[in-house]
């Protein structure tokens, strides 16, 4: 019988709560640290003395030796750096345990070890990390010992954000301002902000360690370069929600018990789509906390996994042909005393408060769509968006039967007199109860889809940083809802001037509307006649982040300027480079030193039997037959590998990182492509145990 845990007593315990602040420092230096976590401001250096000393007797009380400013640098992982909490020795000898306020607010990683896009030279290394006090510090525990870890921001020496949570925390500001005006303007002037919520839900595959330390692909980038497809995939809908395996079971149970240690509220688990492939959905949170706890989901469930003799993959396509991976952001509003800004009500037709939330939400999608896709652009992604089986590369909004009606009542004729009601569902089973039916169906094709009280931005990746997508989200939210407030706020007449802008919003901005199915190629046609942007991969959309349109926006509220926007430019194009050309040596040393071998010695096995059959007097037109298909593609796959030999030569010498990486996708990845298919071809022929490496089916379902 398994060990029962008390849940309520294991969540947070390895991480220094409200509570354990509320239990371990004084009245006054609590009620101070509280106000500046709800309010915003500085604690003094005494204060923070105060705070400092009370963690690291928590810590060390709770086995820790060391601690770290644990940040979110432009490589879109985490990173630390430990320092213990040893000190001078005193008089006698012994040794002192210290940890100071200044310790606490402020560390110096080297900044130019991390990419910065031109903002810090190779001999400019300082940089700082500065304590995020509105997200907790937390211990984590490895091979090291217990590591106190303090969430922090980091910029550069000269005050340029060089992470992912400083323009964020930026972005919450705005969007929280600019959102109060619309709040206040409806009378509820007792709220003081308004917070971004968020929770995302992060899909991942599990495979056996062993054969994952096979496939140099899955170690070096983190997805099979080669591989032919298993006789089944996924044609069956069997995986789907299905029986959870003993041995998944038990790391989920072990990955739920790790994250509620850590305060992740790990919700929901089930099968995915593919084979082999999970999802783990958490409860909302506050965007900030929600993308320090995505980062610590995605560490856990690498580190747990190893401890099952598993590898968790969580690149968008490890898999060619059967579902990728991504991460459903789903993102709502709601001031600091109770109300949901994306709630409809009943009768949303009547809510004159959630109809301008919406039409600024929808004009805001509309305005920056490119900027929109952009944020959910990674290497990896490009596999997914527009493959018939994650959102399309285009941006449109999915508001569901009863929205639409109420948006084209006020489009049409100025007024929204009636809303479609949900009705009951009848189950026809007297002993089943007839289910209350929602107005509203869902759509899993829409990228960016409201769901009842919150939008899901169904385009992210699933390695990829929830930071990016949630800034720009709040960003031009907060845009339009300012462009609104500064219209309302003059008005003579509020209830005349709030029901015109909602009808001219919901009227310019209609053309992002689109309810059916966007996977179908009459909806790219469509999309093109509304004009609505078609951005088909990551560096294609890397630019709009410098667009004029895009520097005013994030300048406006100083989420960015335009010195980080363009580092940011520069960063994506590296990465892109860099990417792509670990892919192409990867397959460049797979072919060469493992898969053309492998067939070469299975040639000569067959030239031999042919010899032989022959010399017996029998006929070996079969074998001979066998011998010559695979000898054809042995040398189309040799002249593919030379192609891709000669355009990795060509992208090196390729100075300008943007044309570089341009180079990469048309010429390298074609060339890799190129490669692949003989080899995949010759994986269906070659006999297995003289394949080197493993295939689909031992990846997907053996685990």
């Amino acid at each position: 019988m398994s060990e029962v845990v008390n849940i309520e007593e294991l969540f947070g315990s390895k991480v220094f709560t409200r509570a354990t602040m509320k239990e371990r420092l004084p009245k006054n230096v609590y009620k101070e640290v509280t106000r500046i976590m709800d309010q915003g401001g500085e604690l003094t250096l005494a204060t923070a003395d105060v705070v400092a000393k009370a963690m690291k007797d928590w810590a060390v009380e709770n086995g820790a030796t060391h601690y770290t400013h644990w940040f979110q640098p432009l490589t879109g992982i985490t990173a630390e750096k430990h320092d213990s909490f040893v000190s001078h020795p005193d008089e006698s000898g012994k040794m002192m345990m210290e940890f100071s306020g200044k310790e606490l607010i402020k560390g110096e990683p080297d900044a130019s070890s991390f990419p910065s896009g031109g903002l810090r030279a190779t001999f400019e290394a300082r940089g700082y990390t500065a304590w995020d006090i509105t997200s907790p510090a937390f211990l984590k525990e490895d091979a090291t010992g217990v590591i106190l870890c303090i969430p922090t921001a980091f910029c550069s020496y000269k005050g340029e954000a060089l992470d992912k949570k400083t323009p964020l925390l930026r972005s919450m500001e705005a969007v929280s301002e600019q959102a109060l005006r619309i709040v206040h303007l409806f009378g509820n002037t007792e709220a003081t902000k308004v917070v971004a919520s968020v929770g995302p839900e992060q899909e991942y595959f599990l495979v056996d360690r062993e054969k994952y330390l096979k496939r140099p692909d899955l170690i070096f980038a983190g997805r099979t370069l080669f591989g032919a497809p298993a006789p089944k995939g996924q044609e069956l809908e069997d995986h789907y929600f299905g029986t959870i395996r003993e041995r998944i079971g038990a790391y989920m149970k072990d990955l739920n018990l790790e994250l509620w240690k850590l305060g992740v509220t790990a919700k929901t688990q089930h099968n995915e789509v593919a084979p082999a492939q999970h999802e783990l959905a958490p409860i909302y949170e506050t965007a900030n906390i929600a993308v320090d706890h995505n980062q610590l989901v995605m560490e856990t469930m690498k580190k747990v996994a190893g401890r099952h003799g598993m590898t968790c993959l969580l690149h968008e396509k490890p898999f060619a042909g059967v579902n990728g991976s991504g991460k459903h952001n789903n993102w709502s509003l709601g001031t600091d005393n109770g109300v949901n800004l994306l709630d409809p009500g009943d009768t949303p037709n009547e809510n004159i408060q959630f109809l301008l939330v919406l039409a600024c939400i929808i004009k805001a999608v509309d305005v920056h769509a490119d900027l929109l896709r952009q944020s959910a652009s990674d290497v990896g992604n490009d596999h997914r968006l527009g493959a018939n089986e994650a959102p399309p590369a285009i941006i449109s909004i999915f508001l569901g039967e009863q929205l639409e009606d109420v948006v084209k009542q006020l489009v049409e004729t100025g007024e929204a007199s009636r809303c479609l009601e949900g009705g009951k569902l009848m189950t026809g089973v007297s002993t089943l109860p007839d289910l209350a039916k929602d107005a509203t169906d869902r759509n899993r094709t829409s990228p960016f889809a409201f769901t009842g009280n919150k939008f899901e931005f169904r385009m992210v990746g699933s390695s990829d940083s929830i930071a990016s997508p949630n800034t720009t989200l709040n960003a031009i939210v907060a845009e339009a809802f300012c462009e609104a407030a500064d219209i309302l706020e003059k008005a003579d007449d509020f209830d005349v001037a709030v029901h015109d802008l909602i009808k001219k919003y919901f009227t310019e901005h209609q053309r992002i509307i689109f309810n059916g199915n966007g996977y179908s190629d009459e909806w790219v046609a469509e999309a093109e006649r509304r004009g609505l942007p078609n951005i088909k991969s990551m560096i294609e959309a890397v630019d709009t982040l410098t667009t004029d349109k895009a520097v005013k926006l994030f300048e406006k509220f100083g989420i960015f300027t335009k010195a980080e926007l363009e580092s940011r430019e520069e960063v994506l194009y590296e990465t892109y480079a860099k990417t792509i050309n670990i892919e192409a040596l990867t397959m460049i040393d797979m072919a060469s030193k493992q898969i053309i071998p492998a067939v070469v010695k299975y040639t000569k096995g067959l030239a031999d039997t042919v010899i032989a059959v022959k010399e017996a007097g029998a006929d070996a037109s079969v074998q001979a037959d066998l011998l010559k298909e695979v000898s054809t593609k042995l040398t189309v796959m040799k002249t593919a590998l030379a192609k891709l030999e000669e355009a990795e030569e060509k992208a090196g010498a390729i100075e300008n990182v943007k044309d570089q990486a341009f180079f990469y996708k048309d010429v390298v990845r074609e060339a890799m492509a190129d490669l692949r298919t003989p080899a995949d071809e010759l994986e269906m022929i070659v006999d297995k145990k003289v394949w080197p490496i493993p295939t689909y089916g031992d990846l997907i379902f053996e685990v």
